[in-house]
């Protein structure tokens, strides 16, 4: 009976890095880890999209977390790069981030809500800090990663990768949605 309720008071996070910080993510929104593939370049995508892999047959839009966050690139491609496959709202995403470390129980009572200062630059999609011993996750909401703007220029990119997407399709579909 108690090993219920210490689950009912725990989430469980995906670990990964960004450079040397640590975030966590739900691991309900994380589908699979994939090594580093090829990915296919979008002319005109925003900044943070890198572009798009063909899964398995789906097209899937690849974000770079470390443009997203602002964060200083590494020139130098890394070994332990890896890309999070993810649901954000509906859509799958994959997310380079820079390693994938473990996963981990973290209690409910250990998560405070971020910093007003923190919460104010970084949005919704900060949804805590997680204290462990001796290490601090920065918690996401992937769900929340992307304005809605942000969300339709990421359809937009995949839409322009698929084979026999024209700008007529595309600008067709823009004046639909107008």
């Amino acid at each position: 009976m108690k090993k219920k309720r210490e689950v009912k008071n725990e989430i469980r996070l995906v670990v990964f890095k960004l450079g040397e910080e640590e975030f966590g993510a739900p691991i309900h929104q994380v589908h699979e880890i994939l090594r580093l593939v090829e990915i296919t370049r979008v002319p005109r995508a925003p900044r943070f999209i890198e572009g798009v892999v063909n899964l398995r047959g789906r097209i899937i839009p690849i974000l770079d977390l470390r443009r997203r966050f602002d964060l200083p690139l590494d020139a130098s491609p890394k070994k332990k790069q890896r890309i999070m496959e993810v649901e954000v709202e509906g859509q799958v995403l994959g997310m380079i981030v820079d390693e994938v470390i473990e996963v981990v129980r973290l209690p409910v009572d250990a998560i405070e809500p971020p910093p007003a200062m923190v919460a104010d630059i970084a949005g919704e999609y900060l949804a805590g800090v997680g204290k462990l011993p001796g290490r601090i996750l920065i918690m996401l909401n992937f769900d929340k990663i992307l304005s809605e703007e942000e969300t339709q220029q990421v359809e937009q990119a995949a839409m322009k990768s698929l084979p026999g997407a024209s700008t007529e399709l595309l600008g067709n579909q823009n004046q639909e949605e107008n």
